[in-house]
């Protein structure tokens, strides 16, 4: 645990976000303890190598958000706009988990109908079904003009 502040100090370093930077941080010390309790060595340069996959990881997971919200705009026939990413995503967060999750297994995932079906546990027509009332209430929250039948 000693090294828990370089680290902590390495991933802020490299994401500049001090929230994102401990929760990669507890990840990493997450996955060393795993890794201890199996009876495995773990070092200082094992620590700050897990880090920076983990940080790969999250600008993995950054670049598909920042996607999410392009194809979003475009879907909604509104140009991206970097002032408009906090209002997709408090709209994102205001929605009903189902929605939100049938959202983001379409346009952040990119699933089908058919893999969002298997992973929410219904058939692809009711995945269709889904993300159009999904599109409504993002609408909504979003506060978009509904658009024409």
């Amino acid at each position: 645990m000693r090294e828990q502040p370089r680290v902590c100090a390495y991933v802020h370093r490299r994401c500049g976000d001090r929230g994102a930077a401990e929760e990669l941080t507890a990840e990493a010390f997450r996955t060393a303890w795993e890794r201890m309790t199996g009876g495995q060595d773990v070092g200082a340069g094992w620590l700050f190598v897990t880090a920076r996959n983990l940080l790969s990881n999250h600008y993995r997971s950054v670049a598909r958000l920042t996607e999410l919200h392009r194809t979003v705009a475009d879907e909604l026939g509104r140009a991206p706009a970097s002032e408009r990413d906090d209002a997709v995503l408090d709209a994102l967060d205001r929605l009903a988990p189902a929605h939100r999750e049938v959202l983001l297994l379409s346009y952040w995932d990119g699933l089908s109908a058919t893999e969002a079906g298997e992973v929410l546990g219904c058939g692809a027509s009711a995945v269709w079904v889904r993300l159009h009332r999904a599109r409504k209430a993002f609408r909504a929250a979003y506060d978009l003009p509904e658009e024409p039948v």
